[in-house]
């Protein structure tokens, strides 16, 4: 028999009784019934009771140790009583009669009870993460992380992609979010960065010839926390393909997206194709290029509606170039002016003046504001708006990106107030057509809007010939259930293109050059046409569990603070480190202490 184990704790069922067995596991939980104790044994795979008669030698040893010990049992596997046969776990008819017992590794303290699955505090868990991963649901969560993981990469196999790994030090780049860089022992004042994405090695990969490439890439950082981003480090499913066109991606990461959905979820759908919205029509429909669309309600412009109106808190917006937006909630009349009223708060705290709102109950109109309102201004929002008997519509004014973004927030709270959320629902779409330029208004300048390699739709007739504002670009994000899983574009593998594009956002040419000659000097040489996008790993198996937080998915995350409890990282480190890396630190001054 092996040293260890015969079987896992998983293992026996009712055929194996009469058979011997040995078990290794932690101790799960110990009940002592009057002289016979029973333990529950739990390995990876699951959970055996093992019943420890008084006669054995080893019977009161066990009354001095601590749960989560590991163990080795060796006894005889016995058919349970009928009456105690438990049927939550697959082991659940049988139980093993310790004949032989050693103590493999014995706890001295547990700052928590790994068996009760309590709520504890993240501090506390982050510091003892590898008790917190013994819990059935983060063991699960782990578990199925790596099962997804291992789905995707089959996928992408399958559809003929390759896999090859990338440069994890690389150089830092002008573009995107903050580096993590890493000082250089051999190049003394020179600094390696850790890479934010593979984005310049996949693009060139595709110009040295490989068609179709993925990875299961780590992606570094220096960004602040959030519900679904990790500090410091993500993984997300990089892609790449030569000759290939928006459509192209859309049709491989439909099919990989819907697939791996229903594989680890009870998601049903027969749709095989996202429903595409351009970024114009999502930011005046959601008031976000993010929307969750399993909320019903819908954001509609009334400015018109407000033009001559004698409502001046609202007539005056729309004459200084401001809008009027309206949501319509169905069937909302019989709510109580107290919700109304948590919802002019709330409205108020994400940055709005007030909330309007206007209740059409039995033929009549109840609001705050109606006197206000004219009667041809009341029928151009009903007609806006849709109205039916039992509606009501809530309204904000301000300059468009702060309506946009404040009726965004108001939209979420409603749907999730009244419930209107399918938890086991999954929305995908894809936001299209995003403007290739914005015009800054502190900077007064026209700056790039989102990817600043995509390619301008109509090339570069578009860049010559049009307003830079009215260009749209070749990119493309996948939003679910209002989260964004991914950011992707037809790439601009044109030298000249690029150049004129990073011209009209204000950069010189040697500039361009010199921050990216590796990417421009191999399109120089032959650049097939490619595009790709990557959608977050985390993030995807994060809406598959239905978890609240990405850092319930991960192994090893770092709190809010980008900091490793567990390994106590960032740490500090010796002089004798600093000087062979020929640096020395210059540490802000601590704050005083405000007298009391």
């Amino acid at each position: 028999m092996h040293t260890y184990r015969s079987h896992s704790c998983n293992d026996l069922r009712k055929d194996d009784a009469g058979q011997g067995a040995r078990l290794s596991g932690w101790i799960h939980r110990v009940r002592d019934m009057g002289g016979i104790v029973f333990i529950d044994l739990r390995d990876h795979y699951g959970i055996t009771q093992v019943v420890i008669n008084p006669q054995e030698d080893f019977h009161m040893d066990v009354h001095h140790w601590k749960l989560e010990s590991v163990i080795t049992v060796t006894g005889d596997v016995v058919l349970r009583d009928e009456e105690t046969f438990n049927s939550k776990i697959p082991t659940g008819e049988v139980e093993l009669i310790a004949k032989e017992l050693k103590m493999e590794s014995l706890v001295e303290h547990m700052p928590f009870n790994v068996a009760l699955e309590m709520e504890m505090p993240e501090a506390m868990r982050l510091e003892h993460r590898y008790l917190d991963l013994r819990t059935s649901r983060m063991h699960h969560n782990i578990i199925t992380r790596a099962k997804i993981i291992a789905s995707l990469r089959q996928r992408m196999t399958g559809l003929g992609f390759n896999e090859f790994q990338t440069p994890i030090l690389t150089a830092s780049s002008p573009e995107g979010a903050r580096d993590f860089l890493v000082p250089s022992r051999l190049n003394p004042g020179k600094f390696y960065a850790l890479p934010q994405a593979p984005q310049q090695f996949k693009q060139l990969l595709m110009v040295s010839g490989f068609d179709k490439y993925f990875q299961i890439a780590p992606c570094f950082r220096d960004e602040d926390a959030r519900a679904d981003r990790s500090p410091g480090e993500f993984y997300q499913l990089d892609m790449e393909m030569s000759f290939a066109t928006q459509d192209d991606v859309f049709k491989v990461i439909e099919e990989v997206i819907i697939g791996t959905f229903q594989e680890f979820t009870p998601w049903t759908t027969d749709e095989k194709e996202f429903v595409r919205i351009p970024y114009k029509e999502s930011m005046l429909k959601y008031g976000s290029d993010k929307p969750d669309l399993r909320n019903p309600i819908i954001i509609s412009d009334i400015s018109p509606a407000f033009v001559d109106s004698e409502f001046t808190a609202f007539a005056s917006v729309v004459k200084k170039g401001g809008v009027v937006r309206a949501m319509k909630v169905s069937n909302h009349a019989g709510a109580s002016r107290k919700f109304h009223d948590k919802m002019i708060t709330f409205a108020q705290s994400v940055g709005s003046k007030g909330l309007g709102y206007l209740i059409f109950e039995n033929g009549e109109l109840r609001s705050p504001i109606a006197k206000f309102l004219s009667e041809e201004t009341i029928n151009s929002i009903k007609e806006a708006c849709d109205v039916q008997d039992g509606d009501v519509v809530y309204f904000v004014a301000d300059k468009e990106k702060n309506a946009c973004r404040i009726c965004a927030a108001v939209r979420d709270e409603l749907g999730q107030r009244l419930n209107l959320l399918d938890e086991k629902e999954f929305k995908f779409c894809w936001i299209v057509d995003y403007p290739m330029f914005e015009y800054n208004d502190e900077t007064k300048k026209v700056e790039f809007s989102h990817n600043p390699f995509s390619m301008p739709q109509g090339e570069m007739e578009a860049l010559e010939t049009m307003d830079p504002l009215d260009v749209l670009a070749w990119q493309y994000d996948l939003v679910c259930n209002g989260i964004e899983l991914s950011s992707g574009a037809v790439r601009n593998h044109r030298p000249d293109i690029m150049l004129k594009a990073f011209g009209i956002a204000g950069y010189a040419a040697e500039e361009v050059e010199s921050s990216f000659s590796g990417m421009i000097n191999a399109f120089r040489h032959g650049a097939p046409p490619h595009a790709g996008i990557a959608p977050g790993v985390d993030r995807m198996v994060m809406l598959i569990l239905g978890e609240p937080s990405i850092r319930e998915i991960i192994a090893f995350p770092l709190n809010g603070s980008a900091q490793d409890l567990l390994m106590n990282a960032p740490s500090p480190v010796s002089q004798d480190q600093l000087k062979e890396l020929h640096l020395k630190l210059n540490l802000p001054k601590p704050k005083p202490k405000m007298q009391g």
